[in-house]
């Protein structure tokens, strides 16, 4: 017989992926910043007073109030750990160290505490984006820590960042210079399996290439262009999958009104843009149920503007970084976590007819990975997307006009 108190007793909640998302216009710009791995706070532009937490107005004296990057020092005032929490994310990740921080900026401010941090010690400040995309203060020790192994090895951190080593990740398109460093560097890294996508069948090069042939590497048909080929590779994962690397793209050259090739153009589209909707829908609901999920897209700095010597790349470029912000928005209440890493012109066969400087592809597949480790959102690697990104953010306007000048 059933006990009377049980009868009616709901179903049981599964506790939410993220951390709640409800944040001012203030935090918000703030986790814009915090996505490019920036520390900035706002000074008043009347008084230099620094304020902590966001705000709209100056504290001191109600002066307007500009973000500027800051010093990452502090010194621990005291510490508390929660056992206790009515927010469905954190009462699944219990106990949580939190503690008071006196930033070198001049604030005190509430910050999450890294396990070692005792008060009175010194710490270096990172403003990290939790899984819901939200800026948050995170103290670190400011000695002791070797490498970011040291770091991985605590709970609370790792709910920031995203792990590599004993993870399965998926590389889209290993075939080309990027993706075949990409796989190289991920089974540096640690990673417990690679798949590496082919859109072709593995050649007899590809068969005897040491990379391809590790032991954590799995090779599968991956076509981004073919939505039967992407629901079949995603269907024959050996073990759950934790990460996606995109790094699937369609570089030719040619305008719009002059050396025009449309039928380049469309497949440019198809790779970069509707390849990147056939494999973030394929992905998604695997990825939603890992607890640390990710999407990585490496997308050229192009995509900020058009350009008249790769039209159709540079418009295929542009559709999928408007597609990937979109995702990141729908992936955020899953608490999987959506990365952009820019590149300029990368030293490969598709851009043999521009000068230096490239990215090499062991760089940029090391920034992936530094990406991952550090929970960054938004990378810019080498001086060429540097210099774009830095005066889009300026001057959208004038960068646009320039590019092609």
């Amino acid at each position: 017989m059933t006990h009377p108190l049980h009868e009616h007793r709901d179903p049981v909640v599964q506790d939410s992926h993220a951390p709640t998302g409800a944040r001012s216009r203030a935090m918000h710009a703030l986790s814009a910043r915090a996505a490019q791995g920036r520390f900035v706070l706002q000074s008043c532009t009347v008084c230099a007073a620094v304020a902590w937490p966001p705000r709209d107005a100056c504290p001191q004296c109600w002066g307007e109030l500009a973000w500027a990057d800051q010093p990452v020092g502090a010194c621990v005032v005291n510490q508390t750990t929660i056992h206790v929490s009515t927010d469905p994310y954190f009462r699944a990740h219990l106990p949580w160290r939190m503690g008071t921080v006196q930033l070198d900026a001049g604030p005190v401010a509430m910050a999450h505490l890294y396990g070692a941090l005792k008060p009175g010690m010194r710490a270096v400040m990172r403003l990290m984006l939790d899984r819901g995309g939200n800026a948050a203060l995170y103290a670190l020790p400011a000695e002791g820590m070797s490498d970011m192994n040291d770091l991985q090895s605590d709970a609370q951190w790792r709910e920031f960042i995203i792990p590599v080593a004993g993870r399965t990740v998926l590389v889209s398109d290993a075939a080309q210079a990027t993706g075949r460093a990409m796989v190289r560097a991920l089974i540096q890294a640690g990673a417990g399996l690679v798949v590496a996508g082919l859109s072709a069948p593995a050649s007899a090069t590809d068969a005897d290439d040491a990379i391809l042939g590790h032991e954590t590497v799995r090779i599968v048909r991956l076509d981004l262009t073919d939505a039967a080929s992407v629901a079949a590779a995603l269907g024959m994962m050996e073990r759950p999958l934790d990460i996606v690397i995109n790094t699937a793209r369609h570089v030719r050259g040619g305008g719009v009104s002059r050396d025009a090739a449309l039928a380049k153009q469309q497949f440019a589209m198809e790779v970069s843009a509707m390849g990147l909707s056939r494999l973030a829908g394929a992905a998604a609901p695997l990825l939603a149920g890992r607890p640390q999920g990710a999407f990585v897209d490496l997308i050229s700095v192009q995509a900020l503007a058009g350009d008249a010597g790769f039209a159709g790349f540079a418009a295929a470029e542009a559709a999928r970084l408007s597609l990937v912000q979109s995702l990141r928005h729908e992936m955020r209440a899953t608490g999987v976590r959506v990365l952009t890493v820019f590149t300029g012109p990368t030293d490969d066969a598709d851009h043999q007819s521009l000068p230096p400087p490239k990215v090499a592809p062991a760089r940029l597949a090391a920034a992936v990975v530094d990406a991952l480790a550090q929970g960054r959102e938004q990378t810019c690697v080498g001086d060429v997307a540097k210099d774009a990104m830095a005066r889009w953010l300026v001057d959208p306007a004038l960068f646009i006009r320039e590019i092609n000048l």
